[in-house]
């Protein structure tokens, strides 16, 4: 069976770098992408991978399981982006940015590289991203083409060092609020995030016997393993094989993966059995340096099981409530 999956989304987003060297480089005079060799030192990099409420805000999946968080662009929206934990920055489509009349031309592209490859992308100046206690003040975002599922944009990890996210997926409900440094509440399990230089939300898991490092990410459509996870378990993959996945990233490049069933994945006390999985040698993990330890990138596809999630940035710990017949 042969599955397509878009989780072009599913990536980090490293601040932009400002130099000399950017802010004399030639803009772009249209709107087409442009093109710019791969060695051009004047090129910042950057790894990419929706009237309410605007504290405790309905949020609703997309068409591919993601959660819409609505913010507001230069005051004004609000707009639907994806809440996406594995991505450092916040992107706009073109519509957006054409909505908002915010020129293509007066910033200086970037290296976009998402799951599967590579590209350039045009970015734009916003005077400020909001939602709830959440506020970035003017900063430039890139521009993906296509956010996937009925998307706006994606919503990054800028500006929430010190916030607390509160994912009610039972109830339907979103609350992004300043973390008030207190421990999870009855019924909650904790989940220490491990340190890293990448910004990236990770904890320790185990899939059997064997720890892995796991990826947090709640802009992923589905959950992907690497090389190095896939030859540790070659032996489950072969027995519960779904066939062929096809992984389809933000730069629309493609990349072909094997779908299997694992079990069980663990993450603190909670057990996860016969979760989807695809395995491939995707670019992104040999971006975050990722190829020669078992790592996994949890998406949608399980967190979405979940009752409650919480992501206390400033304690550095992942908060989850299971529902009574998770399994």
């Amino acid at each position: 069976m042969n599955t397509t999956l878009r989780i072009g989304l599913l990536v980090l987003l490293l601040p932009l770098q400002s130099t000399a060297a950017e802010q004399t480089a030639a803009a772009p005079t249209t709107n087409a992408a442009p093109v710019i060799p791969d060695s051009d030192p004047e090129l910042a990099e950057i790894i990419v991978q929706a009237p309410e409420p605007r504290y405790v805000a309905p949020t609703n999946r997309d068409r591919i399981g993601r959660v819409w968080v609505p913010v507001f662009i230069n005051e004004k929206g609000p707009f639907r982006l994806v809440l996406d934990s594995g991505a450092t920055r916040s992107a706009l489509t073109p519509k957006v940015a054409d909505m908002l009349d915010l020129p293509l031309n007066k910033t200086p592209p970037v290296m976009l590289r998402g799951v599967t490859g590579s590209a350039i992308a045009q970015t734009v100046r916003v005077d400020s991203i909001s939602v709830g206690d959440l506020y970035v003040g003017p900063s430039t975002v890139p521009i993906v083409a296509d956010a996937f599922g009925g998307a706006e944009g994606l919503l990054g990890a800028d500006g929430m060092r010190d916030k607390r996210i509160f994912i009610d997926f039972r109830n339907d409900f979103i609350n992004i609020s300043r973390s008030r440094n207190r421990r999870a509440a009855a019924g909650f399990q904790t989940v220490p995030f491990l340190k890293d230089d990448l910004n990236l939300l990770i904890v320790a898991a185990t899939i059997g016997n064997l720890p892995v490092r796991a990826i947090i990410d709640t802009g992923a459509q589905a959950s992907v393993g690497n090389v190095a996870l896939q030859t540790a378990l070659r032996r489950q993959i072969q027995r519960n094989s779904r066939g062929q996945d096809q992984v389809t990233g933000a730069t629309g490049d493609v990349q072909v993966g094997i779908g299997a069933r694992i079990s069980p994945i663990t993450i603190g006390d909670l057990s996860i059995r016969d979760a989807h999985v695809t395995f491939g040698d995707m670019h992104i993990f040999e971006r975050w340096g990722m190829s020669d330890e078992p790592a996994v990138l949890i998406g949608m596809d399980i967190l979405g099981l979940l009752d409650t999630l919480v992501i206390d940035y400033r304690r550095m710990e992942l908060h989850i409530k299971r529902k009574r017949d998770f399994s």
